[in-house]
């Protein structure tokens, strides 16, 4: 069962990453609660869906961890002189550790990105917490920092 929801996700945001060359994506790391890969797909330049797949180690049981949130992007919250959008939104969270149950719960998430002007990469910091579903309830919190590369941001520019 693991295996099949895995291979759906790698499959899915494969098809995402076809698709979204258009509109732009950005592949790169996170570092945190997961540490792994983390890719971005923006819808418009306000609204983005992020996603990741990693490991997470700051639990006393590593495991498998992924993620997939629905980001809106508000440009206006800090005022400074470099563009420093602040993100927040909800998502889906699933865990597995090999011989145990898996876990899955909703999250919010609320972060920060800073976008280098001369070149397409984005850095992030993110906090976010989850309320864990199955099989059992319960309060958890993801915390992250990372960066990505992006293939593509036309509608970005100003």
């Amino acid at each position: 069962m693991k295996k099949i929801i895995l291979m759906m996700f790698l499959v899915s945001f494969s098809a995402a990453n076809l698709i979204a060359q258009e509109n732009g994506i950005g592949v790169g790391i996170i570092v945190g609660a997961p540490t792994g890969i983390s890719g971005k797909y923006w819808i418009d330049k306000t609204n983005a869906i992020d996603a990741a797949l990693g490991w997470d180690f700051l639990e006393s049981a590593s495991r498998i961890s992924s993620h997939a949130d629905y980001l809106y992007h508000n440009y206006s919250l800090i005022d400074s002189k470099i563009e420093v959008p602040v993100y927040y939104g909800f998502g889906i969270r699933m865990r597995f550790k090999s011989g145990e149950t898996g876990s899955t719960g909703i999250r919010g998430v609320i972060g920060a990105s800073l976008y280098l002007k001369e070149q397409p990469v984005e850095i992030f910091g993110e906090i976010a917490p989850s309320f864990r579903l199955l099989p059992s309830t319960g309060l958890d919190f993801d915390a992250g920092f990372g960066a990505r590369y992006y293939f593509n941001l036309k509608f970005l520019d100003k």
